[in-house]
C-alpha cells in the first residue's frame, strides 16, 4: 500500500510539474498570456507542496526518483497534449529511467 500511495504521489508531482512548465511556456512562447504563465507558477508551486508527502524523508532519494518519473511522464505529455510520436530510444529510455527510479526509491534497505 505503501508503494502505492508513493506511486500515485509521483503521478501527481509530475502533472503539476509538467502541467505547470507547460503552461508557462504556452504562456510565454506561444503568447496565451499572463493568466497561463500565473496557472503555471501555481501548479509549480503544487509540485512542490506534493513531494513533501512521500514518506521517505530523504529529500534528495525522494527527488532523484522522481527524475525517472519525471522523464517518462514528459514524454507522455507530449504525446497528450502536443502530438508527440516518442521513437524506441524515447521509450526504452523512459523505461530504463523508470526502473532506476524504482530501484532508488524501493530498493529494501538496512537503515
Amino acid at each position: 500500500m505503501l508503494v502505492a500511495r508513493s506511486v500515485a504521489l509521483f503521478v501527481a508531482a509530475a502533472l503539476f510539474e509538467i502541467g505547470g512548465a507547460w503552461l508557462v511556456w504556452q504562456g510565454l512562447r506561444e503568447n496565451r498570456g499572463w493568466i497561463w504563465i500565473g496557472a503555471g507558477v501555481a501548479a509549480l508551486g503544487l509540485y512542490g507542496v506534493v513531494a513533501t508527502f512521500q514518506s521517505d524523508d530523504a529529500f534528495g532519494r525522494v527527488l532523484a526518483a522522481y527524475g525517472g518519473v519525471f522523464i517518462a511522464g514528459s514524454l507522455a505529455w507530449a504525446m497528450v497534449a502536443d502530438g508527440y510520436r516518442p521513437d524506441r530510444f524515447d521509450v526504452t529510455g523512459a523505461l530504463v529511467c523508470l526502473v532506476g527510479m524504482a530501484v532508488i526509491m524501493y530498493a529494501p534497505r538496512g537503515d
